[in-house]
Formats: C-alpha cells, structure tokens, sequence
C-alpha cells in the first residue's frame, strides 16, 4: 500500500521561535524520529512510503494538498502532541476530501490518552494508534478494515460508535526495529542553531539519536508514559552503527541523544562513550538526564567523548514544588550535580516551571534565585501546563483547575491554562517574563552573549535579543 507519514504543519513552533527569550540562545530543528521509525518498519514490510515534514519544509495547507494529489496515498498516517493537534485533523481533512477512501490514521502522545474525545471532535479521523506506533500501524495495513477488531492498541468507528480495543505491549528488544528511514527526509534542512554549538545564523548540521524508550521515572507533569514505563534501550552497538550512517552518508557530527535520562544505566552510558572514542567518529554531541542519575564519573566519561552539553530538569527552587512534581531529589542534590557537570566542562541547561496550584510569589522568586544561584549556561523558564496523560492534568480536573480544553493554547510559555488560587493569570505571565529577564540581563551573562554575537557579526539576532529586553 502507498501510505504517507506527516508531522503536522505547526503555527505554535513558528510563532515560538520568535516569542521565547532562550530560542535567541539555542534552537534545534528537530526530525520526526517517530514517523521515520514507522517509515522504515513499513517499507521493510514492502509498503511504499512517504514522509511529509511540514514544520521542515515550511509548508502551508496548499502544499500539503499538493502532496497528497500527487502521491495518492492509500493511508495517511498523522502525528501529533496536545498544542498542534487541531493542525493534525485538519491534515485528515485535506486526506479525506482529496480521496474519502483514504484511511486516515492519528498517533502520538495526546491521542494515546484522548482517543475517543479525538475521534468525536474529528470526523475525518478513522484511526487512533495508541502508544507505540511501528507494529500496530503493519498490522492495519494489512488487515481489512472488517478484521480491525484483532488488531490491539486501536480506537475506532465502527458501525457509528467508537470502539477500543485491548491495549498492545511495548517492543522489548529495540535492536530489532530497523534504522529511522532517514532517505524520506530532508535531512540537509535539520540544524541546531545558537550559543551552545557557536552557530547564530546559518546553523551546524544536526541529528537526534533515540537510544532507548520508556522512562523508569514518574514526573507528575510528564505526559512521556506513551512509551512505557519500563525502559528498554538499545545496545551500545547498534547505536553506533546509526551514528556512523548519520555521519558518513549526510555529513552529521553534531548529535542529541533524545531519551528523556540518557544515563539511566551508568554501564551503558560509559559503553556508549567507549564505543564513540574506539571507533574514532568524531562526533560532538549533547543529551538530556536527571540530577540523580549523574555522577562525576559520568561526567567525566561524556566530556571525553564529545558531550558538550547537558539538559537538566530541575524545575523548582522550593522543596514542596519537588516532591509535588514527584522528582525524587532534593535542592543540594541539585547544586552538586550542576557544580559536577561543569567542573567537567560542560555546558548546564536548566529546565524550571512556575504557575503550580500551590504557587505564590515567594515561592515563584524562590525558583528564579535558585536558577540564578545554579547560573546555568541556558535558564529554561517554563509555566506548569497540565498535559492529558500526566498526573497534574487528573489533579487538575478533579479540583475543577482547568480554565480551558483549547489545545491549541496548552504551551508552557503563553496564557495559563490552569487556576492559580494565589495568583492572577496576568501576575504569572509578569513572573514568567521576569523570571527570563532577571536570568538573561545579568551583566556577565549579557557582556559574553553579545560578545558573540558580534564576534560572529550576527546582527539580526542582536536586534532580536535588545527586543526581548525591551519587553
């Protein structure tokens, strides 16, 4: 069958880009590794497949409609998280006016959790792929649509009422899924751009790398669950056998290891960096981890072999704003890992989020001091936004906190979605404007950022940042 991928076109990445403070600091264009996984598990099963990037290649509706007219596909498979979803339908709009036969299929994490709220407000929507995507989508594929009762982790039509069948296990051995089908992409057209790799404007040569899937932990903000978890990862070699085609076949030598804690298993992470070293690839490359899975030792093993930067989710100044979010650590456990981190030599990125129910002032400038004191290279500042899924957003409808169902408007740096019982929502925009400004205007920071900039003659971002301090 001729079936066609798609990552939605996206206003809120673009009008984002623009908004954030910390995008005029690090952005990366990241490929859709998900649908480029199903790509090729559909292709080794000798489907024919197609993959639409349409945050990538900048298009519009006309030329989704374009593409779809001239591949004709017999399936379109559409991915989506909450704030883009309403783009994804309309996606399955344009499929099923092109071809009503068309068999429009929806996956991702937000439909994982609202299948059947998805398939009642979308009527061009046959399909809900719950969790993981790559065997359930062979088995539809392959089955008549009279026989979708055998296939598990669907939601579906049938006879006018929506059905859900059983739930599918996840892939337990990892290795056995065929490299992302990387030839489907524009791979030349994904770069990371900003303070952390020295690019301003025309950006390095970048590609994400998934070493595992599932998360052992249990962040009650975090939606992540769609894949499980029990994390499962990849061996060490198979992992370097996909750098290598990403080096040697589309010249990529900067790489982010995208699992939510790349050194789950310190073992693991230490053979993956022996491995890098051993087989010469000459790669920089940078990850994300949690305080509590990160030593020295590790520190010092993924610096020597070209880590150059590392992702923190510290999320809170305040204890009690920790153990809510359920983070398992404490403040100075905090403190030690960044201090480790960059006596190693690397580069700290700090993730926060203000606005919880149990939020006040106090409590919010506590959060903005402790990121200063840590003094990260990037401060991510972030407002607490209750993704269906996660255990903020159960919390959250229980005690009737939930200002709006609007998707489009569940981004952690716009409006408030949720009720603040001490705060005004305008008073937390202010907080949350305040909370980058009083990171990113410190006078050592502002010297060595613009020092860059004009360092490396980048004058539109310079415009871009005395715009955001003029906010």
């Amino acid at each position: 069958m001729k079936v066609m991928l798609i990552y939605p076109i996206s206003k809120f990445f673009k009008e984002s880009v623009s908004l954030v403070g910390y995008s005029l600091y690090y952005r990366v264009d990241y490929p859709p590794i998900a649908l480029a996984y199903i790509g090729s598990y559909l292709e080794k099963a000798n489907h024919k497949v197609k993959i639409v990037d349409c945050l990538i290649e900048k298009y519009d509706e006309d030329d989704v409609k374009r593409e779809i007219k001239h591949f004709d596909p017999d399936v379109v498979g559409v991915t989506a998280n909450t704030q883009i979803i309403y783009d994804a339908m309309k996606i399955a709009q344009i499929a099923k006016e092109h071809n009503p036969n068309c068999i429009t299929v929806i996956g991702g994490p937000h439909v994982t959790y609202m299948a059947k709220e998805t398939l009642e407000e979308c009527s061009f929507i046959d399909v809900v792929v719950r969790g993981e995507g790559e065997i359930t989508l062979l088995e539809l594929l392959d089955k008549k649509s009279s026989n979708w009762n055998e296939i598990k982790g669907i939601t579906y039509r049938l006879n006018g009422k929506i059905v859900s069948n059983a739930d599918r296990g996840f892939i337990d051995d990892l290795d056995s899924l065929p490299f992302p089908a990387y030839h489907l992409l524009s791979m030349d057209k994904y770069k990371a751009y900003g303070h952390l790799i020295k690019e301003w404007i025309n950006g390095k040569s970048f590609a994400g790398v998934l070493t595992s899937r599932g998360c052992p932990y249990n962040c009650t903000f975090c939606a992540s669950k769609t894949l499980g978890k029990s994390w499962r990862a990849r061996s060490p070699e198979n992992i370097i056998e996909e750098i290598k085609i990403l080096r040697d076949k589309y010249g990529k030598k900067d790489i982010e290891f995208l699992d939510d804690t790349f050194t789950v298993s310190e073992k693991r992470t230490e053979r993956i960096c022996k491995l890098i070293k051993q087989e010469d690839l000459d790669i920089s490359w940078f990850c994300s981890t949690r305080v509590d899975c990160f030593t020295k030792k590790i520190a010092e093993t993924i610096h020597k072999s070209g880590c150059h930067s590392v992702f923190f989710g510290i999320e809170s100044g305040v204890q009690e704003n920790l153990d809510f979010f359920n983070k398992g650590f404490t403040l100075e456990k905090a403190e030690q890992s960044i201090k480790i981190a960059k006596k190693a030599g690397l580069n700290v990125i700090a993730y926060f989020i203000i606005g919880l129910p149990q939020d006040n002032k106090k409590k919010i400038w506590q959060t903005i001091k402790f990121a200063k004191k840590l003094n990260p290279k990037i401060a991510l500042f972030n407002q607490l936004t209750p993704l269906p899924g996660s255990k903020v957003y159960e919390m959250a409808e229980e005690n009737n906190l939930i200002l709006t169902k609007d998707w489009s408007k569940y981004i952690t740096m716009y409006d408030p979605v949720i009720k603040i019982p001490g705060l005004t929502n305008d008073e937390l925009i202010k907080y949350l404007k305040n909370a980058n400004l009083s990171f990113y205007i410190k006078p050592s920071y502002v010297l060595n950022i613009f020092t860059e900039i004009v360092s490396t003659n980048s004058l539109k971002i310079l415009r871009n940042h005395l715009k955001l301090l003029a906010k």
